[in-house]
């Protein structure tokens, strides 16, 4: 399987609470809920069809927590025969032992980048990795990532917690560009390899 990472940004990068002001106020950032007026029908049709292309999820704990407070009670939208979130496996990244309440949720043992190796040997189109931005850098710290979806919202923060903050050095190769109505540049890269 590839591992995908999809993220909603800013234009300066910034990736810390982009859904609700209180998602995560992590170091007192009190800039949170910058994406929803710029999430239109157009940025919801492209996560659409990037679920579509899912076989299962990684996920960060923090983000795990988050998502499994919301999506077990949520219902396909109209015109969708499924939640994929509810449906996929989920693999979680996490040194915390209590239980994973969320159907179809799976703990990961040992080193990270064995653990995520061994996934990404399943057969399989996509497992990827939404929001959980301190492990897609250790993802990328071990040359894990193949794709990035990046959707970048056109806010400037100029603070809060960035996706790349850390990361090593790697080139990446646009492959997709889309803009929609509100402004919003969804960007794909393939990490350049060799």
């Amino acid at each position: 399987m590839l591992l995908t990472v999809t993220q909603f940004m800013t234009l300066d990068g910034v990736v810390q609470s982009p859904a609700t002001p209180d998602e995560d106020t992590r170091d007192g950032f009190d800039l949170g809920g910058w994406l929803p007026p710029h999430f239109d029908a157009d940025v919801a049709a492209a996560v659409s069809s990037i679920f579509d292309v899912a076989d299962g999820f990684l996920l960060g704990r923090r983000t795990y927590d988050e998502m499994a407070a919301y999506w077990p009670s949520q219902r396909p939208a109209e015109g969708r025969d499924r939640v994929e979130l509810n449906e996929l496996p989920k693999f979680v990244a996490t040194s915390r032992d209590d239980a994973l309440t969320w159907a179809g949720s799976e703990r990961l043992h040992g080193d990270l980048a064995s653990a995520v190796s061994e996934l990404k040997r399943r057969p399989g189109r996509e497992l990827q990795v939404h929001g959980s931005a301190s492990l897609v850098r250790s993802l990328a710290a071990a040359s894990l990532v193949d794709t990035y979806r990046l959707v970048v919202a056109p806010v400037v923060l100029g603070r809060g917690r960035r996706l790349f903050d850390g990361a090593p050095p790697h080139s990446l190769r646009l492959t997709a560009t889309r803009t929609s109505g509100s402004g919003v540049a969804m960007l794909t890269y393939d990490v350049a390899r060799g």
